[in-house]
């Protein structure tokens, strides 16, 4: 089984960009998009079940922003739009799907760096995330994590960590989180496969940072450490264009 997550930066815009050629070509089981920044309502038929995919978007309040959707060929046994609590569902950020081997998340997690009210939705968003799935856990649930975290977690994970020590996405505080993530009982699956530096899934375009390769990896699969044996390969598709994110892959085999 082949999972891959891509922030697209706006869904309507990825699809005029070749979205539909790209999820032909790469054919993944599971497609988790973030960013969509549109409803259902917005898209034509097509767009919200291409080819033969299920499809599950979330409804954030405002539109244009914010968003989440996830495409799989075999329709989920059951879905959860986001966490129950209006402080965290008004942008639409969460999908859990349960593929019944395993429960999916597909998580984009705000960005702190408009302000400091902002950063501490963020970091309260981080925390519901952490007790919720820790629930989960704790029920012995087998669990996949993925999105766009919005943080890199090490100063591998982005090309200029000293520059950015105090900007949000690499804050001591967002960092910290992501060990008591891990600490919690969650993996970092691309690191199991790839320990080597300069891997990135974002980069900014107003710099073409892209050409230069300057990222950060701000787009992870965390899965539980029940699942590892399941895992067979995780990468990133750093070769796809469309979006200033690029996809993020993840193999199964049960």
């Amino acid at each position: 089984m082949k999972i891959l997550s891509w922030n697209v930066n706006g869904y309507r815009a990825a699809w005029k960009k070749g979205f539909a050629d790209k999820l032909r070509e790469l054919k993944p089981d599971i497609m988790c998009i973030q960013e969509t920044k549109a409803w259902e309502e917005q898209l034509t038929e097509e767009q919200c079940s291409p080819f033969e995919y299920k499809s599950v978007f979330s409804q954030p309040e405002r539109k244009g922003y914010s968003g989440v959707a996830t495409f799989s060929l075999t329709e989920p046994e059951k879905v959860i739009q986001g966490f129950a609590e209006e402080e965290f569902d008004r942008e639409g950020r969460v999908i859990i799907t349960d593929h019944t081997e395993f429960l999916l998340a597909n998580i984009y997690f705000p960005n702190g760096r408009m302000n400091k009210e902002r950063l501490e939705f963020k970091m309260a968003f981080y925390e519901k995330t952490l007790n919720i799935f820790s629930k989960y856990l704790s029920d012995g649930h087998k669990i996949i994590v993925t999105g766009d975290y919005n943080t890199a977690h090490k100063p591998i994970d982005l090309a200029r960590p000293k520059e950015n020590a105090k900007i949000s996405g690499f804050l001591p505080v967002e960092r910290e989180w992501i060990d008591r993530w891990i600490d919690s009982g969650f993996i970092d699956i691309f690191r199991k496969f790839n320990e080597e530096p300069h891997q990135y899934s974002w980069w900014d375009m107003r710099t073409r940072a892209r050409d230069r390769n300057i990222g950060w990896r701000l787009d992870y699969f965390f899965v539980s450490e029940n699942l590892l044996d399941n895992v067979k390969d995780a990468w990133i598709e750093a070769e796809i264009y469309g979006s200033d994110h690029c996809p993020v892959g993840l193999e199964l085999d049960f």
